[in-house]
């Protein structure tokens, strides 16, 4: 199993030393409009983990009924403040506002989700940027468990901004040929097979079988859905008979976002502030 905690514990360790040595304290807000439960979970997690690392940090509550233009200004205030370093707003929100138009008002050096249209273009240029956690730590999970990524073929599971994409533009940076899978791909089951590390992010449960896995593989569950009142995965347990990885869910992709979330809060600041090496 490969576990979450143990990588984000040691991702954590190392940015706390790091912290110690900035001449100044990285400051994180962010943005929870409603009160989904699901969400004040996830933020109160990263939260507490920026805290420990030393963070600064801060939670901006709105309720369900803000609209665009009353978060539009949200945002730009905290563009405008010296003292933020990263912004990020939690997702899913409420149906009336739209997230690719608010993520895109974000400042992009504050971005610390990667979601703004300009650290998208740079991901996918090869350049500096911020890139979003999840992705991000899919290759720390692989690279803490010493995992080689150069040259094996990857089979990505969903296509979208948050997850898929991104995914992609960093497995190909790291020299694997990859390919995504998507709810039209034929034979899914077919292509499924091939991968050598599979990554599967679409939230349906149990998508993913023993038999549509490759012996020997290398399987990263980052799909979450809720079945007789449990968290599952995309990927049966059942799996694990066959793969010779896998992250369990819970407890394997989702701690090491967060810590990526914080990861990327230092790398702002330090990109903000003219420290970073």
């Amino acid at each position: 199993m490969l576990r979450g905690k143990e990588v984000s514990a040691g991702i954590a360790s190392r940015l706390k030393a790091a912290v110690e040595t900035l001449r100044f304290v990285p400051k994180l807000v962010f943005i929870r409009v409603g009160d989904d439960p699901a969400s004040s979970a996830y933020v109160r997690s990263k939260q507490r983990l920026a805290e420990r690392i030393g963070l600064l940090s801060e939670v901006l509550t709105l309720p369900s009924e803000t609209s665009r233009e009353q978060l539009s200004r949200y945002i730009h205030s905290l563009n405008e403040d010296a003292e933020v370093d990263g912004i990020l707003i939690q997702l899913p929100l409420p149906s009336h506002l739209e997230s690719g138009s608010l993520l895109a008002m974000i400042d992009p050096a504050k971005d610390v989700d990667g979601l703004h249209p300009m650290n998208v273009g740079l991901l996918w240029s090869g350049r500096w940027g911020l890139v979003p956690a999840t992705p991000a730590g899919l290759i720390a999970i692989l690279d803490h468990y010493q995992l080689p990524i150069e040259g094996r073929r990857v089979v990505i599971i969903g296509r979208s901004n948050l997850v898929g994409k991104p995914a992609a533009a960093l497995f190909l940076r790291r020299d694997a040929t990859v390919s995504i899978a998507h709810s039209r791909t034929q034979r899914l089951d077919a292509v499924v097979r091939q991968a050598e590390i599979l990554i599967s992010a679409v939230g349906k449960s149990h998508l993913i079988t023993p038999e549509m896995v490759q012996p020997h593989a290398i399987v990263l569950d980052v799909g979450f859905s809720r079945k007789e009142g449990h968290i599952v995965g995309d990927v049966h347990p059942r799996v694990a008979e066959v793969a010779d990885y896998l992250t369990p869910m819970p407890g394997g992709t989702g701690p090491v976002t967060v810590a990526m979330v914080i990861q990327n809060t230092i790398e702002a600041a330090k990109h903000r502030r003219g420290e970073r090496g």
